[in-house]
């Protein structure tokens, strides 16, 4: 008997002798914590989709799970990449890797690094439902310009609580497992054996993380990016479910996809294009413009801008801007040409759009730009920017700067803190009428743009009004009402100046904001905005239904004025019906979108993915199986505008001499 438990003990011990030789507990638990990421990063695309379910388009267990299963690869990439330190030193063929010294500092390395980027994907709970598009690094560049970073943390910890509590409790449950498995502290048997095994291993372990980062190992495949999720969707809205947003943060981290292109000839892009305008429609006279840009302000709240919709029980927040609208020349199926604030000002002002990665955060920016503003600085214009938020925030001053922009007004200029809102900046309605004051000193001709604050989040408005405006289904509805309220009394007051009778007033929206109608959660109904021309002579008044977007402002107003001098636009007059055909090109899903006639076309950046009938915002019947001729025509307009787009900024060509 004391043999049998002798053989025992000599097998343990030479089991043990091995495993510590070979590494096995430590390779084990090592495996166990690297699950451990896979788990949380499952829980965090599980709530990512309850939080965004109307916008995912996912409609049962069978098509979440095979979804979540090709979405495996993007979190390998984002694990792998979060834990290459952490990796590396855990398999590193050392004799101290199982001390308890050694291991507190895996610890402290393997969540100082997957905390930090894994949180990322809370982000996307809230901002999705806001941009439609994971977060990527351009995102930062927007924070960059706070100078109210805390006061808006703190908001955002008050209205989204919820997601921080998520954040904690996941974090701390990730801590509690990780302890519950750990290496054995036991001295490893150290000879030729142990080294070279622990060598083959670790180089093993190293090129197999090398592939998960690609996605793969073919040499010829490049590393897997944003486009590939799209690969496994039957609807564009589910690549975004495919991503996790630490990949969509890495993969654009310092990427610089503004690239030339040689996809169509120069004829093309004369003929469907026409990058430099010259208009001669109209008499030459110097009125003044006045821009207003409404922040968040989706043409979803506004009735004046859906009158024909089928949308049952339809309700507005707007009723200065609908009455406005009745003696006004509008646009209701105009687009948004980027997402976020900074790219509204660049698409209205300059013409310049936005897609995958933003012109304004690229390192092209700082180029001589002909621009709305730079015409009529030429033209003898006084030209100012208003934004009620502290100067430089979102990058408006550093942008403005470049345009040519004469004076911005700012909270610092304003200098009454009595009316800021505690978070951005001065509420609407009196730094609304600043900007009156200020206009009235003004010689004319002038161009002013204003940008509003209040309709964004938290969405508060002036205690003082509380019970004024309807509350409405989403918590924006109600701030949307107290900018229309901002706006008519602006208009009540400049109506009694000299200035008013000689005025072009644009209205249009920054991008879209919170969705309540199930018609505008459809891809193709994303970012719509209002566009509003009006001049106290009813000069252009009417209706449009054609195609249009931000960056037809621009001409559109250098037409108004009797401008006869060649432009640099790539956007077309909406009051010029000899002009280009309406079009609108813009980014979502990751792919480009031009829409165009009868058609809207999706394009990858090299060829078209897809073809749908204007009506079909959905995006549920696919034709290129089916392409016609116009088709064709549409894929090389598209190719046209994005290899000129790239080509101009590149070359820094927008300062329309060429």
């Amino acid at each position: 008997m004391k043999y049998v438990v002798l053989y025992s003990l000599l097998k343990e011990k030479s089991i043990q002798v091995m495993q510590n030789m070979f590494r096995g507990n430590e390779y084990k638990v090592l495996g166990y914590r690297l699950l451990l990421a896979y788990f949380f990063y499952f829980f965090t695309r599980l709530l990512f989709f309850i939080y965004n379910s109307s916008l995912l388009k996912i409609d049962s267990m069978y098509e979440f799970f095979r979804l979540y299963y090709h979405g495996l690869a993007f979190d390998t990439t984002a694990i792998l990449y979060s834990n290459s330190l952490f990796i590396i030193l855990s398999v590193l063929p050392a004799v101290i890797n199982t001390k308890r010294s050694y291991q507190n500092i895996l610890f402290a390395v393997y969540f100082l690094s997957n905390i930090t980027i894994w949180s990322s994907n809370f982000i996307d709970l809230i901002y999705y439902r806001f941009i439609f598009s994971r977060t990527t690094f351009a995102a930062m560049d927007s924070l960059e310009h706070e100078s109210n970073k805390m006061a808006l943390l703190g908001s955002f910890l008050i209205n989204y609580w919820h997601v921080f509590v998520l954040l904690f409790a996941f974090s701390a449950l990730w801590i509690y497992l990780y302890k519950k498995v750990k290496v054995r502290p036991e001295a490893a048997q150290v000879n030729g054996k142990y080294f070279i095994f622990s060598t083959v291993i670790f180089l093993a372990i190293v090129t197999l993380a090398i592939g998960g980062i690609r996605g793969d190992f073919k040499k010829s495949t490049r590393p897997i990016n944003l486009l590939d999720a799209n690969r496994y969707v039957t609807h564009v809205s589910q690549g975004d479910f495919v991503l996790n947003t630490p990949f969509a943060i890495i993969r654009t981290l310092n990427v610089n996809t503004f690239k030339k292109m040689n996809m169509v000839s120069e004829n093309d892009i004369q003929k469907y294009v026409q990058p430099i305008k010259e208009y001669h429609n109209n008499p030459v006279t110097k009125p003044n413009v006045v821009v207003l840009i409404l922040e968040s302000n989706s043409r979803e709240y506004f009735g004046s801008f859906n009158k024909n919709t089928t949308i049952h029980d339809f309700k507005s927040y707007t009723p200065f801007v609908d009455s406005l609208a009745q003696h006004s020349l509008i646009f209701t199926n105009a687009y948004a040409n980027g997402f976020k604030s900074i790219h509204g000002m660049s698409s209205i002002l300059a013409g310049v759009p936005s897609f995958k990665d933003a012109y304004t955060s690229s390192a092209f920016v700082k180029q001589k730009t002909q621009s709305l503003v730079s015409v009529l600085n030429d033209e003898g214009y006084d030209t100012s920017f208003f934004h009620g938020a502290p100067n430089g925030s979102m990058g408006f001053l550093g942008f403005a700067n470049i345009l040519g922009i004469q004076h911005y007004y700012g909270k610092t200029d304003y200098n009454n803190d009595a009316d800021f809102d505690g978070v951005w900046g001065i509420w609407d309605e009196p730094f609304f009428q600043y900007m009156k004051t200020v206009l009235d000193k003004k010689p004319q001709p002038f161009m002013a743009t204003l940008f509003s604050v209040s309709s964004h989040e938290p969405y508060k408005i002036p205690e003082k009004y509380a019970g004024k405006f309807p509350k409405g289904d989403i918590n924006i509805h109600e701030g949307i009402g107290y900018t229309d309220f901002a706006l008519r009394k602006f208009f009540e007051a400049a109506k009694k100046e000299p200035w008013f009778k000689n005025t072009i007033f644009v209205m249009v929206a920054d991008h879209s904001n919170t969705i309540f109608y199930e018609e505008y959660r459809k891809e193709f109904m994303r970012n719509t905005v209002p566009i509003l021309f009006y001049s106290a002579d009813e000069r252009f008044t009417g209706v449009n239904d054609d195609w249009a977007q931000q960056i037809d402002i621009y001409p559109t107003i250098l037409d108004m004025i009797g401008y006869q001098k060649p432009f640099r636009s790539w956007g077309r007059s909406l009051v010029n019906p000899n002009g280009m055909e309406p079009f609108v090109v813009k980014f979502g899903s990751n792919l480009y979108q031009y829409m165009n006639g009868d058609y809207i076309c999706t394009f990858d950046g090299k060829k078209a993915v897809g073809f749908y009938a204007k009506d079909d915002k959905a995006m549920l019947h696919n034709l290129i199986t089916n392409r016609t001729p116009e088709m064709d025509v549409m894929e090389i307009k598209v190719k046209a505008f994005v290899q000129d787009y790239m080509n101009r900024i590149v070359d820094k060509k927008l300062d329309g001499k060429q």
